[in-house]
């Protein structure tokens, strides 16, 4: 059960399905999208979980396409909305082509991702769109919430955790219960293997978290993003809550202003780590993991096959881009 043979796979399939056609302004976009790169991450899981079940992964191929191209559609979508120029390195859609190509080809990759789907049938095809239809409906809402963040000074802890848990965690999530669904696994361990996703999720985010602040440029994305959007996250979230009342008042000041990029970023971050932050998300992180891997004892499956799930949580735990 080798993560790099599932990726290599979907990655050959991926090259075999992406559409070139008329009109090219609508295609192009998402082909340059879906070739980008990226970990992968939620294409593999649905992969991994058809085969944890003792189900041919080949027969998930068509749900983890699904997956990618709806997790892509939202970041082309997220991209507009954050007016974010960088994406795993590379110009977003709308910078390389224009806002309304973005909101288009993003809007018909969201078409080819229920597409795929099409390949089931049955009860199966009727299950795997009703996880898909909740998770998405989640999504939006997640992100709902994270535009609502802008107009707010404070947000509380468990709001947030909330946020990215839809936003981000439910995804991972579904990947792994449409490989298990696909394979016939027990609805038990179908939620198991949810619940799992889903705290691995909020830990992945968390993870996104950090190193959007103290990442370096492997990265893929703008050091210190977050903090010139003057995003709510947990980082800003604890320094209010921990802050004496002088840096407290400036952190404020630093969101609340325009000014320069670098001077900015680096006044926020010396805040942060005069507070302690990066190692109390790290902590945070940790304790996500770790929860995610209670939820994997339970399931009906060896026990190697489980220290696949953690050394896979691990490592995720561990990244730097």
């Amino acid at each position: 059960m080798d993560i790099a043979h599932y990726k290599e796979d979907f990655l050959d399939y991926l090259k075999t399905e992406i559409i070139k056609k008329d009109p090219v302004n609508l295609y192009l976009p998402i082909e340059y999208i879906l070739e980008l790169g990226g970990k992968r991450l939620r294409p593999i899981l649905v992969l991994l979980s058809c085969d944890l079940f003792n189900e041919d992964y080949i027969k998930a191929m068509e749900a983890a396409l699904c997956v990618e191209m709806f997790h892509n559609f939202t970041l082309i979508h997220d991209d507009i909305m954050d007016k974010a120029d960088i994406r795993r390195g590379k110009e977003t859609v709308h910078k390389k082509w224009n806002v309304n190509t973005g909101i288009l080809s993003g809007d018909a990759l969201l078409i080819l991702a229920y597409q795929r789907l099409e390949y089931y049938e049955g009860e199966k095809y009727k299950n795997l769109m009703s996880l898909f239809n909740k998770m998405a409906m989640e999504v939006c809402e997640g992100q709902q919430l994270d535009v609502d963040f802008e107009e707010l000074v404070e947000v509380p802890l468990d709001t947030y955790i909330k946020m990215i848990s839809y936003k981000t965690a439910v995804l991972v999530g579904a990947s792994l219960k449409m490989g298990a669904l696909i394979a016939g696994a027990s609805l038990e361990d179908q939620q198991k293997i949810y619940d799992f996703g889903l705290n691995l999720g909020i830990a992945f985010q968390l993870q996104d978290d950090y190193l959007d602040t103290f990442g370096n440029k492997d990265f893929g994305k703008k050091i210190g993003g977050d903090i010139l959007e003057g995003k709510k996250t947990f980082l800003y979230i604890k320094a209010l809550e921990l802050a004496n009342d002088k840096d407290r008042f400036k952190l404020l000041e630093l969101y609340g202003n325009e000014q320069n990029e670098g001077s900015k970023i680096t006044e926020v971050k010396k805040i942060f780590l005069k507070i302690g932050l990066d190692a109390l998300l790290t902590e945070q992180i940790e304790h996500y993991t770790l929860i995610s891997f209670q939820d994997i004892e339970g399931l009906s499956i060896e026990n190697s096959k489980k220290l696949v799930l953690k050394n896979f949580g691990l490592g995720l735990m561990n990244r730097k881009t």
